[in-house]
């Protein structure tokens, strides 16, 4: 008996369960048995077993009995340490918690704080739970109802996820990018783009909201969850969209509503259908954003202009519903009338001109000012501007218009023979450069060339830029006249008298100049006699009586041996003023020997004599 009471004391301490729990366990499992060892019923032996004598060693019990107690525990009792997710029933409620009974060995404990999801528990409920601690420090049974709805949430959000299940959530709050959505549970991201099939402008109607989501992405590293409502709108309006496309025909007007608005265009939803309205085919006139014609959630008629072949993209059109005003335009306007509009678009080449709604003209560069010189469109006209131009020419049947400005004010060039004669000097404006000359303007379309020859009598010019700069006003004469080719041949020289004629005489050929050699060049030297006047040595040009040359510093006599007045070039000579003295010694000498050396008469009449000798013989 002893033994048998160690054996039962043993398996009570391995359960870690207090003596009294055991015997509450054993009487709920109405296993019974006695001394007897022909008793069979386990609940007979439960009612009977006395175990204060059992602890105390002084009654023994059958070992049959004891596995038939034990089978009847194993088949009514649940296996506390299992974590599965079990059934269980609220038989009591205090203030705090609930008590459990899961058909254990003792009943369990839950903190009310786990359902307040369920405010309306009440005993005989059936809830879900996990076994938390099989025992805590007072020998109660804890369970975790929290737990258990988790991890049935994610078996049910699996289910949902690999059968397609559709699913009620419970939309919480906004967050960044979308919505989280209570499901089962769990909280579930709900992307912006997944709520509706057109863009959500107002996230916070959605708030506080049961809808239905299908499952469409599950993270279980991180445990995330990613559900979809517009799937489910999808799924819905598919029919309608594959019947709305089998009836699709162009030139088909269609009512629509405006589901997006870009910057190239309107996104029309046609009824499950989505169609593209350019920007272009929003209006005749030109618009800078389509939002200036049309508004979101607007419903407008839509023209179908073409589709591909899946018709999975459809252009649509909303100017075409109307008359295109080209068509409207009075016969009345013909070349020559003047009209007002408005600049609409400002390009390099010209602007464009709207002078009626949807119908522009062209004012190209070259017609908006009578000048030549080259200029932008912008420097005349901005958008916006209210402008008055004369028609050039219409072409009704490819609606093309040429208008201008300039023909508002009379030709420069009428009269130009009267203001502008060949000799009469004027003041310009420096325009513009070229590497052959500058560009003056003396009014408005009247332009004229100088050359750059032209420039200065004195200077040597390489580029017009060195002489005077964009802007700067110049004193010309006219020196040629164009009429039919409008061009004008200015000089600004020719306003001076020019330096060269007096150089001329000063330093013409055979001068004769002191001179000190300021600069020494490769081939030879230079003198400078002024701001206009280099005279130019060349390297033997320099070389001195004594056979030496000067160099920068000497003092020396010069003459000049050239002198061009059209090249402004001035050529001088040290060598030739020794070498023309020497000359000139030499030729005295040779005049003085030949004057010695000449024969008197009677020395030719002797010679004469002896020569008519010799002839005759003798």
């Amino acid at each position: 008996m002893a033994e048998e009471t160690t054996k039962q004391e043993l398996e009570a301490a391995q359960e870690g369960v207090t003596e009294t729990q055991v015997q509450e366990r054993v009487e709920k499992a109405s296993a019974s048995t006695t001394t007897s060892p022909q008793q069979e019923d386990p609940e007979a032996f439960l009612d009977s077993f006395d175990w204060e004598r059992y602890s105390e060693g002084i009654e023994k019990v059958d070992e049959e009995q004891l596995q038939k107690f034990e089978k009847l525990v194993a088949e009514n009792f649940v296996d506390t340490i299992d974590n599965d997710v079990i059934e269980g029933t609220v038989i009591k409620m205090t203030d705090r918690d609930a008590i459990i009974d899961i058909n254990a060995k003792s009943e369990g404990v839950i903190s009310l704080n786990e359902f307040r999801y369920n405010p309306h528990l009440k005993e005989g409920d059936k809830v879900e739970v996990l076994v938390d601690v099989r025992e805590d420090a007072t020998g109660q049974l804890v369970l975790s109802h929290r737990k258990a709805r988790l991890i049935k949430a994610w078996e049910r959000v699996n289910n949902a996820h690999d059968t397609g299940e559709i699913v009620n959530g419970y939309v919480k709050c906004r967050t960044k990018g979308g919505m989280i959505v209570d499901v089962f549970g769990i909280e579930a991201f709900l992307p912006g783009s997944q709520i509706d099939v057109k863009p959500i402008r107002d996230y916070d109607q959605y708030v506080d909201k049961t809808m239905e989501f299908k499952v469409v992405k599950i993270n279980h590293e991180f445990k995330n969850v990613v559900v979809s409502h517009k799937a489910l709108i999808e799924a819905d309006i598919e029919e309608q969209k594959k019947e709305i496309i089998s009836r699709l025909e162009k030139g088909q007007v269609l009512e629509g509503v405006v589901k997006n608005i870009t910057s190239y265009g309107v996104f029309v939803d046609l009824g499950g259908v989505d169609g593209l309205v350019h920007i272009t085919d929003l209006s005749w006139s030109r618009i800078n954003h389509p939002n200036e014609v049309v508004e979101l959630d607007q419903t407008l008629n839509v023209v179908i202009l073409d589709f591909d072949e899946d018709k999975s993209r459809i252009q649509l059109g909303l100017k075409q519903l109307e008359a295109h005003p080209w068509e409207a335009l009075s016969d009345k306007i013909k070349p020559g009338d003047r009209v007002k509009g408005k600049v609409v678009v400002i390009a390099d080449y010209g602007a464009f001109v709207e002078v009626e709604e949807g119908v522009e003209g062209l004012v190209h560069v070259s017609e908006m000012s009578w000048s030549t010189h080259l200029r932008s469109a912008g420097d005349f006209v901005k958008v916006g501007d209210e402008i008055e131009a004369e028609v050039l020419t219409i072409d009704r049947e490819d609606r093309k218009m040429s208008l201008g400005m300039k023909q508002l004010n009379p030709d420069p060039w009428t009269d130009i023979t009267s203001k502008y004669p060949v000799g009469s000097r004027h003041k310009g404006t420096v325009r513009n450069f070229t590497n052959f000359g500058v560009f003056v303007e003396l009014e408005e379309g009247v332009d004229g060339l100088i050359y750059i020859s032209d420039l200065s009598w004195t200077k040597k010019v390489k580029h017009p830029s060195e002489f005077c700069a964009v802007g700067d006003t110049l004193e010309v004469v006219v020196l040629e006249l164009d009429v039919e080719g409008r061009k004008l041949s200015l000089g600004h020289k020719q306003t001076m008298p020019n330096p060269w004629d007096k150089y001329e005489d000063e330093f013409g050929m055979g001068t004769k100049h002191e001179v000190e050699i300021t600069e020494m060049v490769d081939k030879g030297a230079v003198v400078n006699f002024n701001e206009d006047i280099s005279v130019f040595i060349p390297s033997r040009h320099l070389e001195k009586e004594d056979g030496s040359k000067l160099k920068k510093g000497d003092k020396a006599e010069i003459q000049i041996i050239e002198f061009n007045k059209e090249f402004k070039r001035v050529v001088g000579s040290h060598m030739v003023l020794h070498k023309e003295e020497e000359a000139k010694n030499v030729q005295q000498a040779a005049a003085k020997a030949q004057e010695e050396s000449k024969p008197t008469l009677g020395d030719a009449n002797a010679k004469l004599q002896a020569l008519k000798d010799r002839m005759e013989g003798k």
